[in-house]
């Protein structure tokens, strides 16, 4: 597995970092949408939502989504999506803690499961745009962003195959432990360090920064944890297989979801304060 992960790791990481930094935003805007419509496609799998066609539907719903949200971009309604956004993560923290919610395969949790999508992937793709867009270092941000995340993910893994003993969710996703928590906000928080010194940011400024990835780090995890939640009700292991090693596209894009949103937002607050 480990093997199938780097190797899989290797190909991909070069690609996003090109599409990241080389691509101008309105083009990139369209890769990362077509990944989210993906990551949708497999969501609305999870939330029990049968048959192509229904799912089809409901990618293509998402799409519109993604073109109104495209027309705010930029606008001060673009930030208070990226708000909601935040704010629905929050609220999954409740979600994490009653576990068995939702979990019957009734219409009505049908329906909040794929609101639930919709709530995660639109301000995540918007709090991207918003990054990208930015002067000066947009892409550089975007990519600063992104790499917070799988400097996570790297130090979840490798902690927690190390040390990992004590379970942090067991009943959510038992191969997660406290120990590859520490792991991942110890290697967010050294990607922080060095990414905000790369990009200009010093002394109480750069900590202010680091502060804000440990709670990008956390959001995360939150968004790993809530795939899992789905993943556990639906009775499945992976939400794809489109990536050897590392499952389908949601299990790529579930941490970024939850934590762009939360990082647009607080580098949007800490410039406020910088420049008040």
């Amino acid at each position: 597995m480990l093997k199938q992960r780097t190797i899989t790791a290797l190909i991909l990481t070069p690609l996003a970092i090109a599409a990241v930094l080389l691509s101008p935003t309105w083009v990139f805007a369209l890769i990362v949408a077509a990944l989210f419509l993906g990551a949708a496609w497999e969501w609305s799998a999870l939330a029990g939502l049968q048959g192509s066609t229904l799912r089809l539907g409901f990618v293509l719903a998402s799409a519109a989504l993604f073109a109104l949200a495209w027309s705010l971009h930029g606008s001060v309604a673009a930030a208070c999506v990226i708000a909601l956004g935040v704010g629905f993560w929050l609220l999954t923290l409740l979600w994490l803690r009653h576990f068995s919610w939702a979990a019957a395969p009734t219409r009505e949790n049908l329906l909040l499961k794929l609101l639930a999508c919709e709530l995660a992937i639109i301000p995540a793709w918007l709090a991207l745009m918003q990054l990208h867009a930015q002067t000066p270092h947009g892409p550089w941000w975007t990519l600063f962003a992104v790499m917070l995340v799988w400097a996570a993910d790297t130090g979840a893994y490798f902690a927690g195959v190390r040390f990992g003993t004590t379970k942090l969710a067991p009943r959510i996703s038992p191969n997660k432990t406290r120990a590859g928590l520490w792991g991942a906000l110890g290697l967010g928080g050294a990607v922080a360090l060095v990414g905000g010194w790369m990009l200009g940011w010093r002394d109480g400024w750069l900590a202010a920064l680091l502060v804000l990835a440990l709670l990008v780090v956390l959001a995360s995890v939150v968004g790993d944890l809530i795939e899992s939640l789905l993943k556990r009700q639906a009775n499945v292991k992976d939400s794809g297989a489109l990536f050897p090693g590392h499952g389908g596209l949601l299990d790529r894009a579930d941490s970024l979801l939850a934590a762009l949103p939360v990082f647009a937002a607080g580098k949007a607050l800490i410039e406020l304060l910088r420049q008040s």
